[in-house]
């Protein structure tokens, strides 16, 4: 997937972009590491006794404890668009015939509208951002120093290029599959987003305005 077709915005911004593709559910940045993302669970924590929140708290404190790289979680908020829903409501009203349901839905509809005007209604998504840097990256110490001389970036793009990105991905994965066993125990459910649903993730991310992803064909 082409980084044109996730961000619309300039050229000399999408400098800024870390992103150098999103392929087979991974997105690849441009300085050769690798991203995985898995959408989590939430927990209602207030309605757990003081011995649950204890041992939720004590687990998660252990899952932490036991990783040996770094994570990022990710919350995203969005104030839930309720318009299709009341124009469903208002259809279902003029096609009810019994007068006294279509009473009660325009009742229930003006409802609804005054909530959602008065209230700020949220939809909130929890995603767990998991990286691996292939040792190759690491192992090129002397990139920071060429960088600030003003070497040509081209040598980089190439060293990365030549790696084994099937096994790159396949340690990835390990780290993944530790983490979703470790949230697991803590009581979540964990869900890895495919090449499409990262794709629509970042693009919603870059693009807050629009309101659907571009399509891609299903070999990429």
């Amino acid at each position: 997937m082409n980084l044109k077709e996730i961000v619309k915005i300039s050229n000399t911004t999408q400098d800024f972009v870390p992103i150098k593709e999103i392929r087979q559910g991974v997105a690849v940045l441009k300085d050769g590491s690798l991203r995985s993302v898995i959408m989590v669970s939430s927990v209602n924590f207030g309605l757990k006794s003081n011995d649950e929140k204890s041992a939720i708290i004590s687990e998660f404190q252990n899952f932490l404890n036991s990783l040996d790289f770094s994570l990022q979680i990710f919350i995203q908020s969005r104030q839930i668009d309720i318009q299709p829903y009341l124009a469903i409501l208002e259809q279902k009203r003029t096609e009810q015939t019994n007068e006294l349901l279509k009473v009660q839905i325009k009742e229930y509809i003006e409802f609804i509208r005054f909530f959602t005007d008065t209230h700020n209604v949220m939809s909130k998504n929890f995603f767990v951002v998991i990286p691996y840097v292939p040792p190759i990256l690491n192992m090129k110490k002397g990139w920071v120093l060429a960088g600030l001389l003003g070497r040509n970036k081209g040598t980089q793009s190439a060293e990365i290029a030549n790696s084994d990105f099937e096994e790159n991905v396949a340690q990835l994965n390990q780290r993944l599959n530790v983490v979703r066993n470790g949230l697991s125990r803590v009581g979540l459910r964990t869900e890895p987003l495919e090449t499409e649903e990262l794709i629509e993730l970042y693009f919603k991310i870059f693009n807050p305005g629009e309101t659907s992803a571009p399509t891609m064909e299903k070999n990429k």
